[in-house]
């Protein structure tokens, strides 16, 4: 098995069996020989892992399925993921996706391509502009506005999207922000970017991070989020900000040669 790739992608899936875009993944694995599809079944009930084995079937030296029998929550699921990847398939960058392609793969690709010598790190963003298409419905852009400008306070970084689920890391970058868990199942973005906080500082995390407007993006109706979440998601974001107030210049200090 080919075990260096450009990029390896991480993809979480729970009951994702109808949604999963087979042919789309089988194009691009097809026409893009130098990436590798990580994907995470997280204690699916459906078809999911069939659905996975099919892909993986197809092209065997391209992509993984690791099966979780419980779920754990998309956190842990990309941690997995992730961890996996570093430890077993070398790749220069790794990159985690939603399993529905609201990012495409293709523009995953792209975002992956902005990170360099100076560059760790690079996130897609989903600002609606005059040449984009971003397709979001109005309801959850509301909520996802007030979320935000919640949340770019708590980190005091000016950042228009930090849920968007689509983030690419320099391998040993991702290795280091993800060997620890997460206290949130869903805002585990929020605390990747503490986690950077903490390692560079704000100044030099505006230095070696991008965020990239989206060429395209497309909201789904069947969001894994539970609705139930938006009461929750305001405890979990105050933990956050408490868990993460006091860290502070040694962890920096401490993974410097790490990242080296």
């Amino acid at each position: 098995m080919n075990t260096r790739f450009d990029l390896a992608i991480v993809i979480p899936c729970y009951n994702e069996a109808q949604r999963l875009r087979v042919a789309h993944y089988k194009s691009f694995l097809k026409q893009h020989p130098k990436a590798f599809i990580c994907f995470v079944n997280d204690g699916s009930t459906d078809e999911t892992l069939e659905v996975l084995e099919e892909i993986r079937s197809a092209y065997p030296s391209q992509v993984f399925a690791i099966n979780q029998s419980k779920n754990q929550g998309k956190a842990e699921a990309v941690r997995t993921g992730v961890l996996h990847c570093g430890k077993e398939f070398y790749a220069e960058k790794i990159a985690y996706l939603d399993a529905d392609l609201s990012t495409s793969l293709e523009e995953c690709l792209e975002i992956s391509e902005k990170l360099s010598s100076s560059t760790y790190f690079a996130f897609g963003s989903r600002i609606a502009k005059l040449d984009c298409t971003i397709d979001r419905k109005h309801y959850r852009f509301l909520i996802g506005r007030c979320i935000a400008t919640l949340i770019s306070r708590q980190l005091n970084l000016k950042i228009y999207d930090t849920q968007c689920g689509c983030k690419v890391f320099k391998q040993s970058l991702g290795m280091l922000l993800f060997q620890e868990k997460f206290i949130s199942r869903w805002l585990f973005d929020v605390e990747l970017f503490h986690r950077l906080i903490a390692i560079y500082g704000r100044r030099q995390l505006k230095d070696i991070a991008k965020e990239i407007p989206l060429q395209s993006w497309c909201d789904t109706d069947d969001s894994k989020v539970p609705l139930s979440y938006f009461f929750k998601l305001w405890i979990d974001l105050r933990n956050i900000g408490k868990a993460y107030k006091n860290t502070n210049k040694q962890l920096s200090e401490q993974n410097e040669t790490i990242l080296e």
